[in-house]
């Protein structure tokens, strides 16, 4: 039923709303993957920023020399920075959206689209892909999630 809200007991039913937890599931898990890449670049790199995670590397002065910034780290950085501006805005506009009957395959193209300029977006920023390719992968998700605001709003402001 095109233009309705979904209600609570048919969301389990509704093929949009599992297309949506599918495709917020891996932008999720993607996101969570940087925060593991952090690590292993910390980790091979012996770039900390705490003095807690040099302990193991000596005490004192020997251990201060760990506690400094790296261009790779701070790359992986700003790229999960980067996922947390806009994969958190998708998952909360992404679950109104599907709650707002879009057609499934309005909504799968949304979902995919935003879900593999995500992806294209973190190679473009690890590898480094040259640019525009990483300001227009972010442009593209960020154009979908306003997208699916418009839907959203419009769909509200006819009940």
């Amino acid at each position: 039923r095109r233009g309705e809200m979904a209600k609570s007991t048919q969301l389990i039913d509704n093929e949009v709303f599992r297309a949506y937890t599918a495709y917020a599931a891996i932008v999720l898990l993607k996101m969570m993957l940087m925060s593991l890449i952090t690590a292993y670049f910390r980790i091979t790199r012996k770039a900390f920023a705490n003095p807690e995670d040099t302990a193991s590397f000596g005490k004192g002065e020997s251990a201060k020399k760990y506690l400094r910034t790296d261009t790779d780290v701070e790359r992986v950085r700003r790229g999960h920075l980067n996922d947390l501006e806009n994969i958190v805005p998708f998952v909360g506009i992404g679950l109104l959206y599907a709650l707002s009957g879009p057609e499934l395959s309005t909504a799968l193209l949304h979902f995919r689209i935003f879900t593999g300029a995500r992806i294209l977006h973190t190679f473009a920023y690890l590898i480094p892909l040259p640019q525009p390719s990483r300001g227009l992968s972010w442009a593209v998700g960020y154009a979908v999630t306003f997208s699916m605001a418009y839907k959203v709003l419009k769909t509200a402001w006819l009940l």
